[in-house]
């Protein structure tokens, strides 16, 4: 099943022919958005647009073609497979992920019961992010990260703002890891993600589906801060990979990782290096590579050491 198939199958059908009649090349189509009362949003080629009533793109809201409450659910009844029970559980945490990887968020009334969410009711609006691999975007950073003289990875944490592509960076950083690289002669390593919000491994009943590599293991929808001990103590990584740190916990546990012999990878929003070590996220890292925040998705601004000077 291609991509296209993937995405048209989750709509309402009044949708998902207005979607197939369009000319779009789902490589560059990024986000989705569906809100009860609005135009449908279309992220593509990194630019907003809005859906036209009779297909097509369209820069006038009143033009737009607008998303009715019968829509959604009718919507929500394919992406959950006429079952909304059976993703109760995913639900709770705000997303769900659909066969290719691709990722929905879902907003709505948050049911809470003893200072937890239990569930999401009455959705009024979903957002359905394509799962992309750029296979080889990696290959340039990879000679700055290994520490040749010791024949080791540097601990290495991946800087930019939102959409930037760092999490694109790092799962390729992970399958250049975990597969090797007989051309340069690198062995192939056991790395463990924790991938907290299913946007590495991108999940689908448990199984990734992007390419992580053959020596990688996974756990999907799992607290940092929780995940990455489990590793450590059951799958004995020598690479510990995690998207998106920010707390206190999370960097904690990852210091851990570290003092147990294992080498991280991590990703951090932020402008630039000054602004992580304001933060005090920098301390165990020994890499920094800043992505731009203009441009194309995941081109590289520069590698930095720990001292900040740039080496690339």
């Amino acid at each position: 099943m291609d991509k296209r198939e993937e995405i048209s199958r989750l709509f309402s059908l009044r949708l998902r022919r207005l979607l197939g009649g369009m000319e779009i090349d789902y490589e560059k189509l990024q986000e989705i958005r569906l809100r009860i009362g609005c135009p449908v949003v279309l992220i593509y080629d990194n630019r907003e647009r809005l859906l036209g009533k009779e297909g097509g793109f369209t820069k006038e809201k009143e033009k737009g073609y607008y998303v009715t409450k019968n829509e959604l659910r009718e919507t929500m009844e394919y992406i959950c497979n006429y079952s909304m029970y059976a993703f109760e559980e995913e639900l709770k945490q705000g997303f769900l992920t659909v066969q290719g990887g691709h990722r929905i968020g879902v907003g709505g009334k948050v049911i809470v019961e003893m200072d937890r969410v239990k569930n999401i009711k009455y959705i009024s609006c979903v957002n359905i992010r394509l799962a992309h691999e750029v296979k080889g975007c990696a290959d340039r950073v990879m000679p700055f990260l290994l520490e040749k003289k010791e024949g080791r990875w540097s601990h290495t944490l991946v800087i930019s703002p939102p959409r930037c592509g760092k999490t694109t960076l790092l799962r390729d950083m992970v399958r250049y890891i975990s597969e090797g690289n007989k051309e340069n002669q690198i062995m192939g390593l056991t790395v463990g993600v924790v991938d907290e919000r299913s946007e590495l491994g991108a999940c689908y009943l448990g199984v990734p589906q992007n390419d992580l590599g053959m020596r990688t293991d996974i756990l999907d929808c799992c607290p940092k801060e929780e995940g990455i001990m489990m590793l450590v103590r059951s799958m004995s990584p020598a690479v510990i990979a995690v998207d998106e740190i920010g707390s206190q916990g999370d960097k904690k546990a990852l210091e851990q990782a570290a003092n147990c012999g294992c080498i991280v990878f991590a990703t951090a929003h932020g402008a630039d290096v000054s602004d992580i070590q304001n933060r005090g996220l920098d301390q165990i890292f020994e890499r920094f590579v800043v992505l731009k925040s203009r441009g194309k998705a995941g081109e590289i601004e520069g590698i930095y050491n720990r001292g900040g000077q740039r080496i690339c």
